[in-house]
C-alpha cells in the first residue's frame, strides 16, 4: 500500500483592485452578465467571463428551469458557446462572480462539479491550461494556474 497526497496552491488577491489589469476587467464582464442571470428559484446569480486566444470575451450567466436539471451554470453556458462560436479557439482565462440576493458573499465561489468536469474537458482538448479567477460579489479572488488545482484526478477521454 502507498499513500497518495495531493496537493493544491491558489493565488490569493484581496480584491479585485489587486487584479491585473486585464483580469480585473474580465471580471467586470462577469459581474456585468451576474446582474442578467435567471435565478428566480435559487436566488444565487453567477456570472462568468472567459478571454479566447483571439481576444474575444465570450459570457454567460447562470439560467434556472422549474425542473431544476434542465437549467445550466454560468460556466458551461459561457464555454460551451465558446466551443460552438469559436471551434478550436483556446480559452486562456475564465473570470467566475457569485451573489445571493439573500445576502452579501464575501467567499470566494469556484465552480460546481458538473462545470470543473467540463472545463477539464476543454482544458485537456486544448492541451493549455485555463487561468480561473473566482471571486463571491465582493471581498477576496483566488485564482488557479489550471483546473487540474480544482479538480486534480481529471477524468479524460484517454478512459474510454
Amino acid at each position: 500500500m502507498e499513500k497518495l497526497t495531493i496537493t493544491t496552491s491558489f493565488t490569493v488577491y484581496a480584491s479585485v483592485n489587486e487584479l491585473p489589469q486585464d483580469v480585473a476587467a474580465l471580471m467586470e464582464q462577469a459581474v456585468a452578465v451576474r446582474k442578467a442571470s435567471y435565478a428566480p428559484y435559487s436566488k444565487f446569480h453567477v456570472g462568468a467571463a472567459l478571454l479566447l486566444e483571439n481576444g474575444q470575451v465570450v459570457v454567460g450567466s447562470n439560467q434556472e428551469n422549474a425542473a431544476y436539471p434542465s437549467g445550466l451554470c454560468a460556466e458551461r453556458t459561457a464555454i460551451f458557446y465558446a466551443g460552438a462560436a469559436f471551434p478550436g479557439v483556446k480559452i486562456l482565462k475564465m473570470a467566475i462572480s457569485a451573489a445571493a440576493e439573500e445576502k452579501v458573499v464575501t467567499d470566494p465561489i469556484p465552480p460546481c462539479g458538473a462545470c470543473r468536469q467540463s472545463i477539464a474537458e476543454y482544458e485537456l482538448k486544448q492541451d493549455t491550461p485555463i487561468e480561473i479567477f473566482f471571486m463571491g460579489e465582493e471581498g477576496k479572488v483566488y485564482c488557479s494556474d489550471s483546473l487540474k488545482n480544482l479538480l486534480p484526478l481529471t477524468f479524460g477521454g484517454e478512459y474510454l
